[in-house]
């Protein structure tokens, strides 16, 4: 039972901060494909995402300037704004007092 639980606060977590867990990766220079994040999720946290779940994400950061969407021959990419950079900046700079507001929800 316990570990059900915790399974489900695990998946419940990576569903929720799943903008930044794209942001960060994006960081790391590579145009990436909902698909390429769907394998990342299960390869990292040995979880399934949906499709839907993870181009919602997606063009959430579109609409708000932090990725462009791009075409290549056979799917559509992802790539860090500038917009996007300086959001995930600060919250890498902010690191810690996110780690802290999480601890004083427990």
């Amino acid at each position: 039972m316990e570990t059900d639980i915790l399974e489900e606060i695990h998946e419940r977590l990576i569903k929720n901060f799943m903008d930044i867990l794209f942001l960060a990766e994006f960081r790391k220079g590579r145009p990436m494909s909902g698909y390429d994040f769907i394998a990342l999720i299960h390869k990292k946290f040995n979880i399934m995402v949906s499709s839907g779940t993870v181009y919602s994400v997606l063009y959430f950061l579109e609409r708000d300037g932090l990725v462009r969407g791009m075409q290549t021959s056979n799917k559509r990419v992802y790539k860090l704004t500038d917009k996007g950079e300086e959001t995930i900046k600060a919250i890498l700079k902010n690191r810690e007092k996110i780690q802290n507001f999480i601890a004083t929800l427990l």
